[in-house]
């Protein structure tokens, strides 16, 4: 779904990313993992339109979408979240996720003004659509709950159901597991597991827990000083010598 070809930016005289390229096929989790500074994020800024790479390209579906709006890649079905959480914490937990839903709710100005059967047949249907999204990130007793008052995995949860608001294809998350202990951390990676086939076609990741991504991934890419380190399942990386030294700190990714 997703193919990146040779990515690389750079500010000034410093090079964030060099030459990167990796897939993301129709079904997959791949997580990107690294030491902070290793490039990661910019990689997700460069794929989902909010940095426009020095040179490279990126593709989904076969279509290049580098150097486009993120609102227009976002229109084709690629969704990010961000390491800052972007939930408006006076709404609650539903509306929320409803407001998420913006993309699937335009319409014109007279039938805004003069809404018809099929108007209130489409709000309905989005309002089940964000409920259903509610109970199935696990939140469906704090649905009615403000997001100010959430804990830091709940916040996370539902950073994920915004995300999944937005009916994305191809569904980017940065640091979803950050502030998580292991209890939710594992609570998460179960809901990621289920999202791919069911609410999304693929998944690709940017996170730092480790016993998460091994959990989940089908492919892991390791990134290190902007470049490409290593490519392969949890076990390749797990005993990766390079990687080992770069960045799991032992053979067995404690």
């Amino acid at each position: 779904m997703l193919e990146v070809n040779n990515l690389r930016m750079r500010f000034g005289g410093i090079t964030a990313v060099n030459d990167v390229s990796f897939t993301v096929g129709k079904g997959e989790i791949v997580s990107l993992i690294g030491p902070n500074g290793a490039g990661k994020t910019t990689c997700f800024n460069m794929i989902s339109g909010f940095l426009k790479p020095t040179e490279g390209s990126a593709a989904f579906e076969g279509e290049t979408v580098t150097g486009k709006a993120p609102h227009d890649i976002a229109r084709r079905g690629v969704v990010r979240s961000f390491q800052k959480t972007n939930i408006l914490k006076n709404l609650t937990v539903f509306e929320n996720i409803l407001a998420a839903h913006h993309r699937q709710g335009i319409r014109s100005l007279w039938a805004t003004l003069f809404p018809g059967k099929g108007v209130r047949q489409s709000e309905a249907a989005l309002r089940d659509s964000a409920a259903g999204i509610v109970e199935l990130i696990g939140l469906g007793a704090r649905m009615n709950t403000e997001a100010a008052s959430l804990s830091c995995g709940e916040l996370r949860l539902l950073e994920v159901g915004i995300g999944l608001g937005a009916k994305p294809r191809l569904l980017m998350l940065d640091e979803p597991a950050a502030g998580l202990n292991s209890e939710e951390a594992i609570k998460l990676g179960a809901i990621l597991k289920q999202l791919v086939g069911s609410q999304i076609e693929a998944l690709l990741l940017v996170e730092h827990n480790m016993n998460l991504v091994m959990s989940i991934s089908d492919r892991i890419v390791v990134m290190n000083f902007g470049l490409k380190l290593a490519e392969g399942g949890p076990e390749d990386i797990r005993s990766n010598p390079e990687v080992i030294a770069a960045y799991l700190g032992s053979a067995t990714g404690h």
